[in-house]
């Protein structure tokens, strides 16, 4: 399935989220799509993936990892120059499920929509983000 407009694939994007849905989340991508984390670049967190499987699987660790995502919401879209090409500033909450502290993060997304799916997606995650976990 792919979407008419980047508003439906966000609003798709944000149901699989909240819902804990891996294969859902891989599903909005392009078979060669790629995600780049230029702040992230533990094991658990790669600075890159090479599609659409790649990112089946560490969606498939995010969601059977300590993180709970209870809240995730777009709060500003901005249209680029190219037609294929979004900025999104999104706000993340949720808990570390072992002790139910509570975590919100934001981030500056930018991804690249080609035929309805994902080819591109960079995040620019608060890095502040492991701080408030291990406090």
């Amino acid at each position: 399935m792919s979407f008419a407009t980047p508003a439906d694939l966000l609003d798709r994007r944000r149901q699989v989220i909240l819902d804990g849905d891996a294969d859902g989340f891989a599903a909005l991508f392009a078979p060669d799509a790629v995600i780049e984390m230029p702040f992230e670049g533990t094991p658990e967190a790669p600075l890159c993936l090479a599609g659409r499987e790649a990112i089946g699987e560490y969606a498939r660790r995010m969601v059977a990892s300590l993180l709970r995502i209870d809240g995730f919401d777009v709060t500003a879209v901005h249209q680029t120059q190219d037609p294929e090409v979004i900025v999104v500033e999104v706000n993340t909450k949720g808990s570390i499920t072992t002790t139910g502290k509570p975590f919100s993060v934001m981030s500056v997304q930018i991804l690249r929509i080609r035929d309805g799916r994902i080819a591109l997606f960079r995040a620019y995650g608060d890095p502040r983000l492991a701080a408030q976990l291990r406090s």
